[in-house]
């Protein structure tokens, strides 16, 4: 079997948060996932789906690399089908931790994954399955293995592009029980068809999560390293004793007006999915907007931007959540750059900071732009493309959040 991803559409992006700046805010209690007197889930890590492979693979297993922000006493998983044409059909569902962070499965830790007491499950179109629970007692920041076995015909498998982690593949067989990764031949740097991970029994207090595009999803930061600036913040919150854990629902190119290819749906359009039906969740920090000004067809109206961010803050606030805003970071320089549209960027900045529109406001413009040209970023900061941070830029980023406003 030939194992082959095809992804429409290019993934541009950028979106960015910072700094603390108050704003009025009630106090809301964070939205915990009970089930009728059963444990209080929260979740540990999340990877939105953007798109799908154009074609699926047959009697594929995928080993999936995530890394947990919390940990637990047992967790479970989220498979989806969400851009899928037709019925997903997983057979044999493992987790693992790894040994020493290398290849290996951790002895012992080998578990299987049921979905209402079955091995298989049947995910349809637009959809997502949670499993069953697993014991397993999960560390705080650290990888976890999640393989899938797909059998049977081949259907598009809904992926998030920019991984950041190998995702490993053997095609034709059923290796979900395998101990050695290095037994998977196709290696491809796209996450595939998990979605989320939860956890319960570690006694998080919640989870923050964060709404963006490829600033949020880490582009440009070192791979498989978690240099995001969503996981300096998830080591940042995991210090307490009561700790938050932190959700990571960036997709690269992302915008809140116009979705569609390896971007994604709309933030407008995703929200309700990625962010408002994850459980634990006691705050959002939303990190959109600089796509819709640079990326065709561009939003030359700030008013079109700070409306779409206003409709995102609203229906965050009506479901109970904290909502922070953050303001867009500079990108004078990228291919993309125009005058016209650091008049827009900073249009939007001004109302994020001064509209009261949210609890509060992480200036992120301030924390990386050059102080010698604030349409620019800071040049320690910028990966190169001058619109993506480095793993500096990231980490200041990460570090500059004031954890009070969360």
């Amino acid at each position: 079997m030939v194992w082959r991803i095809t992804v429409r559409g290019p993934v541009a992006a950028a979106c960015c948060v910072a700094l603390l700046v108050v704003g009025p805010a009630s106090v809301r209690a964070p939205i915990l996932s009970r089930e009728r007197s059963g444990p209080v889930w929260v979740g540990t890590w999340e990877s939105p789906v953007a798109t799908a492979t154009a074609n699926g693979c047959v009697d594929c297993t995928i080993r999936d690399v995530v890394h947990t922000s919390v940990g637990g006493r047992a967790l479970r998983v989220r498979l989806s089908n969400a851009f899928g044409t037709a019925p997903l059909r997983v057979g044999h569902t493992t987790v693992a931790l790894p040994a020493g962070g290398g290849t290996r499965v951790a002895p012992g830790t080998l578990r299987q994954v049921r979905f209402h007491g079955r091995a298989s499950v049947s995910v349809a179109p637009g959809r997502e399955a949670v499993s069953d629970p697993v014991h397993l007692r999960v560390p705080a920041a650290h990888d976890l293995f999640v393989t899938t076995y797909t059998p049977g015909y081949a259907t598009p498998l809904s992926l998030h592009p920019i991984g950041l982690r190998r995702s490993l593949v053997v095609s034709g067989t059923d290796a979900a029980d395998a101990v050695d990764s290095s037994l998977f031949p196709t290696v491809t740097h796209s996450g595939h068809i998990v979605s989320g991970v939860d956890v319960t029994g570690g006694g998080a207090r919640g989870a923050v999560i964060a709404l963006g595009d490829s600033i949020t999803d880490g582009y440009r930061s070192t791979d498989g390293a978690d240099h995001r600036w969503t996981d300096v913040l998830a080591a940042r919150l995991a210090r307490g004793p009561r700790p938050l854990a932190v959700l990571n629902a960036g997709i690269g190119g992302n915008r809140i007006l116009i979705g569609g290819g390896s971007r994604g749906e709309p933030a407008l359009q995703r929200l309700d999915r990625d962010v408002l039906s994850r459980p634990g969740v006691r705050t959002v920090i939303v990190l959109e907007g600089i796509n819709d000004i640079h990326l065709a067809p561009r939003q030359s109206d700030p008013a079109r931007i700070t409306a779409g961010l206003a409709a995102i803050a609203a229906r965050a606030h009506a479901r109970g959540l904290r909502v922070v805003g953050g303001t867009l970071t500079p990108f004078a320089g990228c291919v993309y750059y125009s005058p016209s549209e650091e008049l827009v960027r900073r249009a939007v900045n001004t109302w994020i900071r001064r509209s009261g529109t949210f609890d509060a406001v992480i200036d992120f413009d301030a924390l990386v732009r050059d102080p010698a040209d604030p349409r620019r970023l800071f040049p320690p900061y910028d990966s190169g493309d001058h619109l993506h941070p480095n793993d500096a830029g990231y980490a200041a980023m990460g570090n500059g959040v004031d954890l009070g406003a969360l």
